[in-house]
Parts: structure tokens; C-alpha cells; sequence
């Protein structure tokens, strides 16, 4: 608790009237010392009250001298009505065993496992675990994509280091490697339709595209997913060329039918200056089931596929890498 409680004031004995008619002595012998009342003896406090006070035994009076007017005689206290004492009482338990209650709930809480606590539970969901994720650094004296001044919005650093590492327990995609981490055109334009692929290739070239950087992995689930990042001129082409592919100019291979998904997690991802348009393969499925995702970052467009077989890749891990990549282009 925040306040400190203080302990309960320990009622008074009331004053023992004189004995009516009573006279003092001219010489009153010393009183003795009532005794104390030990601290938290709520108790006997209750008795006292319950018990009528006790008349003193006639003193010897002397005879009244001459010029002396006798004492008036000393009114008793009004007795304290019982219940305020009871009210104390009450309260005083009342505090005790609360706290008694704070310190055993204290001592369950930090003896209970996480796992056994609402919101704090640290079982596995099913995403993966990627090593730590930095964004790679920049060239010295150049700016960062969205800063000021860079009206471009151009990635300076190395885009091979700007696409997601490859989680723990997962199998390299050879096929992605590229040479020293570049990838041909080519290799890209296999993603899609084979019918698509001629027409998307002079579109890119077109609008301006420079750099193609990849990596896939397939993880012991057989989920199979590929990253590929794809750097431009500048910002301005980026956003021609999204324009077109999120409106099916060239669907994914193996997806020749998705469906778009609208609002929620894929518009509260947390990353800046990055947009994601998020499809779902409509059934019914081929081969393999499709889900995949555009994030628009600048001058970088990166596209995440991720596929399983007969079904649909688990939705926590395509949101997980969805949401990583866009962090690390943001």
C-alpha cells in the first residue's frame, strides 16, 4: 500500500470519580503508576471498556479546617460509546488480513512459471527465430532514404544486406544465390507467369531498374520463401512499376488467382515510410499454395513469396517475414 498505516490510538482508562461527599486530604499520599498497557494488545483494550469502573474505598476524612471550602466535586467523563472502539478494531483486522492476502498473491506471482501467467506467456508461436537484424550501414557522408534533402529516396547502402536473413533450421535456395549476391533479370522474371515474363521484363527495364538482390531458404515445414528486392532509378519509377503489379499486370507463378487482402495487419506493420499490398491464392490450389506480398520503400520494391504444398503457408510466419522486411527497407 502506498500510505503507511499508523497503529490504532490505545483507548484511555476513565478518571475514578471522587466518592460524592468526599473530601480532600490536606496531605494526599502519592498516587502509583497505573500500569502500561503493552502495544497491540487490541484485546484487552475491549475488556477495559466492558468493565464498569471500580469505586475506591472510603478514605479516612479528616475534619474540615476553618477557611477551607471544600472541592467542587469532579463531574465523571461521559463514557466513549463502544462502537467507535468495535469500528477500530474491525479495521485494524480488516488491514491485517489484506495484507496477509498482498503478501501470499506477491509470493504466488513470482513463483508461478510465465508460461502460467496471461500475457506473459513465452511459448513458441510458430514464428521463426532470425539471427539479430541491423540495417547495414551507409556509405560515409551519404543520407538515409527518407531523410531530408534526399528527395529520391534512394537506398545508399548495400541492397544485398537490405533482404531478410535466412532464420535458424532453414535450407539455402541455391537458385537464388546469383553471382556474389546479384541476381540476372532472368532469374527474377522465373518467378512469375511464363507468359508474363517478356512484357515485365521490358517494363522494368524501362522504368528505370538497376539492381535485382534475392535469397530464399525452405524451412524442415516445407515452406518454401523467396525475397527478392529490386532497385530503381528513384522513388518515382518504384511507384509506376507497384501501380502495375499490384494490379496484375503479372501474377506470381503458381498463383495465377489471388485475392488482395484489405486493412488490418498488413497497414499496421510499424514500418515507416513503406506500403504493402498482401495476396492470397485462391482456391482452389495447384501444385503449391501461394501467399505473397509487395512492400513500396522508396526507391526499392522488394517482393516476398511464400508457398506450401497442398496448403497454404502458416499465416504467422508470412506475416513475421512480411513485417521484418519491411523494418529493415523503412
Amino acid at each position: 500500500m502506498s500510505e503507511t498505516l499508523q497503529p490504532a490510538e490505545e483507548p484511555r482508562q476513565a478518571e475514578t470519580p471522587h466518592q460524592a461527599g468526599a473530601l480532600p486530604q490536606a496531605a494526599s499520599p502519592q498516587p502509583s503508576e497505573e500500569p502500561q498497557q503493552q502495544a497491540g494488545a487490541l484485546p484487552q483494550a475491549e475488556a477495559a471498556w466492558s468493565e464498569e469502573p471500580q469505586q475506591p474505598a472510603a478514605a479516612d476524612v479528616s475534619p474540615q479546617q476553618p477557611g477551607l471550602v471544600p472541592a467542587e466535586e469532579a463531574a465523571p467523563p461521559a463514557p466513549r460509546d463502544r462502537r467507535v472502539l468495535r469500528a477500530v478494531l474491525r479495521w485494524t483486522a480488516a488491514v491485517a488480513v489484506f495484507g496477509v492476502i498482498g503478501a501470499a498473491t506477491a509470493y504466488g506471482v513470482t513463483e508461478q512459471k510465465r508460461t502460467d501467467l496471461p500475457g506473459l506467456a513465452t511459448a513458441s508461436d510458430g514464428r521463426w527465430t532470425y539471427p539479430a537484424i541491423e540495417k547495414p550501414p551507409l556509405p560515409e557522408g551519404s543520407p538515409a532514404p527518407f531523410a531530408d534533402g534526399n528527395d529520391s529516396e534512394t537506398h545508399y547502402a548495400d541492397l544485398r544486406k537490405l533482404v531478410l536473413p535466412l532464420p535458424r533450421g532453414a535450407t539455402p535456395d541455391a537458385a537464388l544465390a546469383g553471382k556474389d549476391g546479384w541476381l540476372p533479370t532472368s532469374v527474377y522474371l522465373d518467378a512469375y507467369e511464363k507468359d508474363a515474363r517478356q512484357d515485365l521484363g521490358q517494363q522494368l527495364k524501362d522504368d528505370g531498374l538497376r539492381q535485382i538482390a534475392a535469397r530464399g531458404w525452405t524451412t524442415p515445414d516445407g515452406t518454401r520463401t523467396r525475397i527478392y528486392a529490386l532497385r530503381f532509378t528513384s522513388a518515382a519509377f518504384t511507384r509506376i512499376v507497384h501501380a502495375d503489379l499490384t494490379d496484375n499486370v503479372a501474377s506470381p507463378a503458381d498463383a495465377p488467382y489471388a485475392d488482395e487482402e484489405y486493412g488490418g495487419w498488413a497497414e499496421k506493420a510499424g514500418a515507416q515510410y513503406t506500403k504493402r499490398n498482401v495476396f492470397t491464392e485462391a482456391k482452389p490450389y495447384g501444385r503449391t499454395a501461394v501467399r505473397y506480398a509487395y512492400i513500396e520503400a522508396g526507391d526499392v520494391i522488394a517482393l516476398v513469396v511464400q508457398s506450401g504444398k497442398a496448403a497454404l503457408p502458416p499465416r504467422i510466419t508470412f506475416q513475421q517475414t512480411v513485417v521484418l522486411q519491411s523494418q529493415l527497407l523503412g
